[in-house]
């Protein structure tokens, strides 16, 4: 696919999300060639601000025969010889996930999926790009995304540009209140259909994320205290390890996951059985993207739908620590719980109710 719109989100990319300058080398990793047009864009907006390009295409299926019969000593090897030496001197990565089938690696098992995770994401990714470089990751619109998200292909597409290319200096904007009540709160309840749930934040640092980390974007996130989180929540649709679930419900003592229930339990259960930071949480956020309203098996659109928020079963981000460590980050969606901040109600649904917060609102004019 090559959408002339993917010169405007070349620019966003290279000027707003990784501020690329002059001599700065910069890793463009594809997955999936849909997306050669962006990255024909990016590596030509790379060269006109003097900067060097990387390029790394990596066809879909390929992966998922590396990733079937990945091993511990397999993955260590990529890392040691191809991996961290050249993440080491990028100074930019801009990740495209441009894969057609989000099932593709649905048949890779369990312990692949450790061994991958452990020797190769984690030090290559989170130790190393994530800590180290300016980074972006996004995906780009198929036929395929069209069809998870139950839109017709070019109503997709325009969808897809229009969440994307958003006025991000007017999101973060809209954003501060929220971050600034955030910060003086002690306790969030969220209380909605298959949700009650209450957790801690207190002195808890919260990163508004408005297009410098991923594309789209709009989320204010923290993390919550550890031991804090009690109660029950139900989440929406989602994909992890390649793997749908209809839906996912948690039951959670004094931080811990007690007891789930979901579309596919047995697949449920490996993930949390991954480590003891699995059945912890490591973040808790706010989804604001107005233009992004209902779920499509993606999480890098789903976690900013409006009127929603995530709490995340795994490793916590640096950028608002909580302690816990795992091998999985898994952002699974609420959408549409009331929020109650030390007890007072900031939205009902989806929609925010204290008029200095009424921007983030997607009908607010």
């Amino acid at each position: 696919m090559n959408d002339p719109r993917d010169s405007k989100l070349a620019e966003l990319i290279l000027d707003h999300s990784v501020t690329l300058k002059k001599g700065e080398r910069i890793l463009i990793n594809l997955i999936g060639f849909n997306g050669i047009g962006l990255a024909r864009a990016l590596v030509s907006g790379a060269r006109e601000r003097d900067a060097i390009p990387y390029l790394d295409i990596m066809d879909p299926e390929i992966q998922r025969v590396l990733m079937e019969a990945g091993t511990d000593a397999y993955w260590k090897d990529q890392a040691d010889i191809s991996g961290l030496p050249l993440m080491k001197k990028m100074d930019a990565y801009v990740g495209i996930r441009a894969s057609e089938n989000i099932y593709e690696q649905s048949r890779v098992e369990t312990e692949a999926n450790r061994s991958f995770q452990k020797h190769y994401l984690q030090p290559v990714h989170f130790d190393e790009r994530v800590k180290n470089t300016k980074w972006c990751v996004l995906r780009y619109p198929s036929a395929a995304f069209a069809m998870n998200a139950r839109m017709p292909t070019s109503e997709f597409t325009d969808f897809y540009y229009k969440a994307c290319l958003l006025d991000y200096a007017r999101l973060r904007d809209a954003m501060k209140p929220l971050e600034d009540r955030l910060r003086k709160t002690s306790e969030i309840r969220l209380e909605g259909p298959g949700t009650d749930i209450r957790l801690h934040v207190d002195g808890q640092e919260w990163v508004n994320c408005h297009g410098t980390k991923n594309i789209p974007d709009g989320e204010l996130f923290s993390s919550p205290l550890i031991d804090s989180v009690n109660g029950t929540i139900r989440y929406a649709p989602s994909v992890y390890q390649g793997k749908p679930f209809e839906f996912v419900s948690l039951t959670v003592k004094d931080g811990v996951v007690q007891d789930f229930d979901a579309s596919d339990r047995d697949a449920l259960r490996d993930i949390l059985d991954t480590d003891n930071g699995a059945k912890r949480f490591g973040e808790f956020s706010f989804g604001t993207n107005p233009v992004i309203e209902s779920p499509m098996y993606d999480i890098l659109f789903d976690e900013k739908i409006y009127g929603s928020n995530h709490l995340t079963l795994g490793h916590d981000y640096d950028e608002a620590p909580n302690g816990n460590k795992s091998a999985i980050h898994w952002d699974l969606v609420c959408i549409g719980a009331d929020v109650y901040l030390d007890g007072e109600l900031i939205r009902k649904g989806r929609f925010f109710v204290p008029g200095n917060l009424q921007t983030l609102n997607p009908d607010h004019k």
